[in-house]
């Protein structure tokens, strides 16, 4: 009998040398182990290759990773990016429609920095390319001449939405501070998502899934870094591994019933 779920992480098509290769950060593997206490499985970047159906099949919950790179603006009407920006077409073609399939199917979600930009274009909504570069929103970016732990460190405050999903997960909390390493960032909101935190600035930083069928989170800050150490992460992925839980509960009983 199956005792913990399995988690399917995206991942980036990057190159190793001359050698396309699928990969994804090791805190993003760890936080789903540990701090979910499921079975993480690397999903490639394939696109259509293969079916969001079968993947589906195969997993409990999805995890959508964070990235250097930046979703294309063809995929949500933007304009064209600036010269250097880096894009990955191979996630792109994989992610969208594979989270869209998987809110509709009931298959829990949880979408984290590049990942809850995915959300928000998968529901119609835009980015803002170049976050700092839009007046009267801040730079949400890291300093890259920092330390990890500095880096990874508290950044700002959210302002959570009363009676929430997150502020549930923060125990009823007005306000947390979260680090902070993006450079995108949610412009237009996507029809069907709740705004859950929004930063000192009025940047989205987490959304929900109105009306899902399972747990649909998309945060823009790094969680999973040290989750064990911050409540709010710790709680985070507790919750979206008890999703994951539930739905092999939910498909061995649709499968008895049958």
């Amino acid at each position: 009998m199956q005792t913990r779920p399995v988690v399917g992480i995206s991942a980036d098509r990057n190159m190793m040398g001359v050698h396309p290769s699928h990969m994804t950060g090791e805190k993003y593997i760890a936080a789903i182990v540990d701090g979910s206490q499921a079975l993480a499985l690397l999903l490639p970047a394939l696109g259509d290759r293969q079916a969001s159906a079968d993947i589906l099949q195969a997993v409990d919950g999805l995890l959508f990773t964070g990235s250097y790179s930046n979703v294309e603006p063809q995929r949500y009407g933007g304009h064209a990016s600036a010269p250097g920006t880096l894009h990955d077409p191979a996630r792109d073609a994989t992610t969208l429609p594979l989270m869209r399939a998987a809110i509709a199917a009931g298959v829990p979600v949880l979408a984290i920095c590049r990942g809850v930009q995915e959300m928000n274009v998968v529901f119609g909504g835009t980015l803002h390319q170049i976050v700092h570069t839009v007046e009267g929103l801040h730079d949400h970016r890291e300093n890259k001449e920092d330390t990890l732990d500095t880096q990874y460190g508290p950044s700002h405050s959210l302002q959570l939405t009363p009676g929430g999903v997150l502020q549930q997960l923060a125990a009823g909390a007005a306000q947390v501070r979260v680090n902070s390493l993006h450079g995108q960032g949610i412009e237009r909101l996507g029809a069907g998502l709740v705004t859950e935190a929004v930063a000192p600035d009025g940047l989205i930083e987490a959304v929900s899934v109105e009306g899902a069928r399972a747990f649909a989170l998309g945060v823009q800050w790094h969680p999973e870094w040290k989750f064990a150490a911050d409540p709010l992460s710790t709680a985070i992925f507790r919750a979206f591994g008890d999703a994951c839980r539930a739905r092999i509960r939910n498909r061995a009983g649709a499968l008895s019933a049958g």
